[in-house]
């Protein structure tokens, strides 16, 4: 097995030191590997904004890579430059050549309705919760049983380090759902204490350390747990983890497809059409701003299709659907 380069080893253990997420990780590592490569293994010491520039216009005249995908390979080298090398090359920007901003694609309530009606259990569960909440995917994955807030009708969504949340609607018509998975988990929970060197549920770095003991209880468990146990990565431990991501993407596939829809949609798609159906109503866009966790208004603006007008009592879309 080849070893990996002193570099690469050196962004590893930064990045942890800063409490990144593995996915944070193994994007990073992987983008600065092929700045390397692209370069012929010049070490970035070496090398600065100019290279940076080549090989982003590698990516976008080339490889075709999307806006998101550019600005994920840029914040890596970044990272590398000021997070790990201390090296001074200046504010790093990159500017594409298509600066205009694809249009988020949104279903109508139709097609929100005809995609559901084509998925069952777990997975429909989780599509409605990305439609009925306005979650990214990874937030619905991330959902602990701590999370869903009975009493004040709210999901809590953590971010990957634990230390940072916001509050959303939590629909009625779920709650009755979302309680059998949650009982699920804890069953899950009790079967996998029985298993000889378990060490608990996946937790943030920071909070592993703050609370020794919450990764065997039951309100930090996954709402959504992956089948077993698997060894974690980074501790070497065995440890519960969340369901994949590939797990709720290829079940969202497969009912656009059965509904007949032809919008090249995703996921991603229901945060859109939550958002857009909530300003369709009538909702204030700032009040929409807050349940996506937008940090700038402009971020939210691109769904105000319609004027806004301040409402109150406010009510997820999914409840309007009679899906239940």
């Amino acid at each position: 097995m080849q070893k990996e380069p002193k570099l690469l080893v050196q962004v590893r253990q930064i990045i942890r030191a800063k409490h990144y997420s593995y996915k944070t990780e193994v994007a990073y590592t992987d983008w600065i590997y092929r700045f390397n490569m692209f370069h012929n293994n010049k070490h970035p010491v070496k090398m600065g904004e100019k290279e940076i520039s080549e090989f982003l216009r590698f990516l976008e005249v080339e490889r075709e890579v999307s806006i998101s995908t550019l600005n994920q390979a840029l914040n890596a080298l970044v990272f590398l430059y000021k997070g790990v090398l201390n090296k001074n090359i200046g504010d790093i920007t990159y500017k594409c050549s298509n600066v205009s901003e694809r249009a988020p694609i949104v279903f109508n309530r139709s097609e929100v309705k005809r995609v559901l009606s084509n998925m069952t259990g777990e997975a429909w569960l989780m599509a409605n919760l990305l439609y009925g909440c306005g979650l990214r995917l990874a937030e619905c994955l991330n959902l602990r049983v701590k999370d869903a807030d009975f009493e004040r009708n709210e999901i809590i969504v953590g971010d990957a380090k634990g230390d940072k949340n916001r509050r959303t609607l939590f629909p009625d018509v779920l709650k009755v759902h979302v309680k059998y998975f949650i009982e699920n988990s804890i069953v899950k929970l009790k079967y996998n204490l029985l298993i000889n060197g378990f060490h608990g549920v996946l937790m943030p770095d920071v909070l592993e350390q703050k609370y020794p003991n919450a990764a065997k209880e039951s309100n930090w468990q996954y709402l959504f747990p992956s089948r077993k146990p698997t060894i974690d990565p980074w501790s070497g431990k065995l440890k519960q983890h969340h369901r994949d991501e590939s797990y709720l993407q290829k079940a969202v596939k497969t009912a656009i497809r059965k509904a007949k829809i032809t919008k090249r949609a995703s996921c991603q798609t229901f945060r859109h059409s939550f958002a857009t159906h909530l300003l369709e109503d009538g909702y204030d866009i700032h009040l929409v701003q807050e349940l996506l966790g937008h940090k700038n208004v402009r971020t939210t603006m691109k769904y105000n299709h319609v004027l806004n007008r301040s409402k109150h009592n406010i009510r997820s879309p999914i409840d309007n659907l009679g899906l239940l």
